[in-house]
């Protein structure tokens, strides 16, 4: 056994663990499909593919020419490159890896594989076998994205072993809540502040426990009920995501809903749903199982996509327009907020909120309907609404750099949202108003469409726009360009970094920023 040649495959395992943190960062933003891996590989890491291919070549042929000592100092120096950059990328990234159980696993595979591979060597320096497993051991330390896939292959079962028990205890807790209310809420875009807004009205009546943030996935949802649901919990309410058809089926299959909120249907997550009827078939797979549960469905009739396919004799509507159940009336806003009037069941109840928006207020109309129909009074509702806050990130008013406003819209990800997000900052009379997004993201077919509107409306409202990401805010930036934007007070950088250092040469008391959707670092590019 070549002592010099052991040690080289050791440092090349130990080199690619650094380069995993990079590689499951992006699978676990990828939700872990393969496919949408696979595109950013594809789309944001193929250079660097080349080079660890490169890379491998040129150790293997340092090992076939038995240069055993050059290998190793160049293993040494790749080591040293692999960690600058593991350290360097997640302080940049702007959401950082996050150690789960699962990625622990991920880890521990690569530990595992790496460790078998290099011991068959030891084993068998001067076998074919022992020749091979070798260069397998330096393919895998240093084609890292080959590897990261390797590691979710070999754990699958043990992950869908775990995920079984999990489920399975969720389900054997909600079992002993025998008169629990479990609310679900989905929709392309609205579900999260709605589940907030109901948390609040509802808790004025009843001890609630929600999701929390963006906790929409099956997982998520187990954790919550592991972690969260006491024996005092009246009403669980439970928010529900989804990229691909039957997603909601498999919350619902858990949790099994007596009620239930759909916001919207609208033109998500295109890339894995294809079409807006197969959004619509996703979304009401939630009204299936609680009208088969006999409950009550409130659906969101300013959502043309949505209010077109349905029966209205099946559910509650909720909006903006006239003949609605539940509606709302004489409605103005501004930058400290909204005001107006609810009409449920013909009885009225003046309502005020901080919250910014038309579609706040329809947030606002679908959970007080809820909330009305579960007996919360009039006086309670009017109080929950006037005391309710800004979700985190969304349409968040905050002070900024040198005394600037901030409108903190960073989770927004839905067409309409955005544009009534730049209508909103449209409200702020008098001050200069910038817009800083990289736009809009798995949108499909009309990705380069939406964006290209944002552009536009951006260009109509705004007084300087600053773009994020060289190559994915084209669509925006030729919605701008399309009509007439000064190109002096337009810039395009590469992260929101430059957006950043670019807007506080500007800044004053007498400027209002919007960040419109802050996208992880898999989509910039």
């Amino acid at each position: 056994m070549n002592i010099i040649l052991l040690f080289s495959l050791i440092t090349a395992a130990v080199s690619c663990c650094f380069a995993l943190v990079r590689q499951f960062q992006m699978l676990q933003q990828n939700s872990y499909f393969p496919s949408r891996y696979f595109s950013w590989v594809k789309d944001g890491y193929s250079v660097e593919l080349c080079i660890e291919c490169i890379a491998f070549c040129l150790s293997s042929l340092l090992m076939s020419r038995k240069l055993y000592i050059a290998q190793l100092i160049f293993l040494i120096a790749v080591l040293a490159v692999r960690v600058f950059l593991c350290v360097r990328t997640q302080k940049k990234s702007i959401k950082k890896l996050v150690f789960t159980g699962r990625i622990k696993r991920f880890f521990g595979a690569a530990v595992i594989l790496f460790l078998l591979f290099i011991c068959i060597y030891a084993f068998m320096p001067k076998n074919v076998t022992g020749e091979i497993f070798a260069c397998l051991t330096l393919m895998l330390a240093f084609v890292s994205p080959l590897t990261s896939l390797l590691c979710r292959f070999v754990t699958a079962p043990v992950d869908k072993a775990v995920t079984n028990w999990y489920i399975n205890d969720a389900k054997r807790i909600l079992k002993e809540h025998k008169d629990l209310i479990v609310i679900g809420i989905t929709g392309s875009y609205g579900k999260t502040t709605t589940k907030f807004i109901l948390k609040r009205i509802l808790s004025e009546k009843y001890n609630v426990v929600a999701t929390p943030h963006s906790f929409n996935t099956p997982m998520g949802v187990v954790r919550t009920i592991r972690e969260d649901l006491q024996p005092q919990t009246r009403i669980f309410i439970c928010e529900m995501g989804a990229k691909n058809i039957g997603d909601i089926k498999e919350i619902c299959d858990i949790v099994h809903p007596k009620y239930g909120i759909i916001t919207s249907v609208g033109a998500q997550h295109l890339e894995t749903f294809k079409t807006v009827d197969n959004v619509f078939k996703t979304k009401f797979e939630l009204a299936d199982e609680v009208l088969k549960n006999g409950g009550e469905v409130f659906v969101n009739g300013d959502s043309a996509e949505l209010i077109s396919r349905i029966d209205k004799s099946l559910y509650n509507i909720y909006g903006t327009s006239d003949g609605f159940s539940f509606g709302a009336e004489d409605i103005s806003y501004g930058r400290n907020g909204s005001e107006f009037t609810a009409n449920f069941e013909n009885t009225e109840i003046k309502l005020a909120s901080k919250l910014l928006g038309l579609h706040s207020v329809i947030d606002i109309i679908g959970a007080a309907a809820l909330s009305f129909k579960l007996g919360v009074t009039p006086e309670s509702i009017r109080f929950a609404v006037s005391s309710l806050k800004p979700t985190e990130h969304r349409l968040e008013l905050k002070p900024y750099i040198n005394g600037s406003t901030l409108i903190n819209d960073a989770y927004n990800a839905n067409p309409e949202g955005c544009l009534e997000a730049v209508r909103v900052l449209s409200s702020f009379e008098g001050m200069k108003k910038v817009i800083v997004t990289p736009g809009l993201i798995e949108l499909g077919a009309r990705e380069y469409e939406c964006n290209f509107a944002l552009g536009v409306e951006a260009a109509k409202l705004c007084d300087i726009i600053i773009l994020v990401g060289i190559n994915r805010s084209k669509p925006l930036r030729e919605g701008a360009e399309s009509v007439g934007f000064n190109p002096d007070n337009l810039y395009t950088v590469s992260s929101f970094k430059e957006a950043m250092e670019i807007y506080s040469s500007f800044a004053d008391g007498n400027t209002a920023v919007l960040l419109e959707n802050d996208l992880p670092d898999n989509y910039l590019n």
